[in-house]
């Protein structure tokens, strides 16, 4: 009963000291497709799990890895929906800086902008946060970032990080597998192996994505280059 009193409150906290409507959309992440993010010296990948509910979909009509501006691209792991509710902001908050101040947008910076678009909505009535995080990888001037933003507004850099399901298993296994000196192509191998922890059947290019950002940009891998890489790892 006493749960009961918090559980629909966005504002109150609970005895524990915790804002329960933010653990439940932590929860709809954790329960959310396995993402991974890992920085490289020369780069940043971003590698999500991108399966079909039916035989019967369109597979090119479900993105997960988005472009948000030439050198900042990013994934998620929840709720899709509010995702791309938040790309369009991100998009938009871009957009803005770039008509400001002729210059691409700070990664730092759009993450903190979005960052507070996410905590906005855990303190206003008539919303819920948002049932997704972020991960968000950018090149500015001379070297790669990497961000994960949560439904909270909180965020952090990473050297590399695994959110959505199994994701404790994720981190552990990156936390063997990362070293300092790591390159764009070990980071896409080791991001493949991540999500091959927790994979359930047979990797292909219709169920995995993946995106890089290095020096000339952020893009998304085609099929026949994600087919390449598993085959190599094969």
């Amino acid at each position: 009963m006493a749960t009961e009193r918090y559980s629909f409150s966005l504002t109150t906290f609970s005895p524990s000291g915790k804002l329960v409507q933010i653990e439940y959309a932590l929860a709809a992440v954790a329960a959310g497709a396995p993402a991974v993010g890992i920085k490289a010296k020369d780069g940043v990948v971003l590698a999500t799990e991108k399966k079909h509910k039916s035989i019967l979909v369109e597979e090119h009509s479900i993105i997960k890895v988005e472009v948000v501006t030439d050198h900042i691209g990013m994934v998620y792991s929840g709720m899709g929906p509010d995702y791309r509710l938040l790309v369009r902001q991100a998009r938009r908050v871009a957009q803005q800086y770039y008509r400001m101040y002729l210059e691409p947008i700070p990664t730092a910076q759009l993450v903190q902008r979005l960052a507070a678009i996410m905590q906005e909505y855990t303190q206003s009535g008539g919303v819920r946060p948002f049932g997704v995080s972020l991960l968000i990888c950018g090149w500015d001037t001379d070297r790669p970032y990497l961000f994960q933003c949560d439904p909270s507004g909180a965020y952090f850099p990473w050297k590399a990080t695994a959110m959505g399901k199994n994701f404790i298993n994720g981190k552990t296994f990156l936390e063997k597998r990362y070293n300092e000196d790591l390159e764009l192509d070990d980071a896409v191998h080791t991001a493949i192996l991540t999500l091959k922890e927790s994979f359930e059947g047979q990797m292909s290019s219709d169920n995995i994505e993946i995106g890089i950002c290095n020096a000339n940009g952020f893009r998304r891998l085609t099929p026949a280059e994600v087919q390449d890489y598993l085959a190599n790892i094969a």
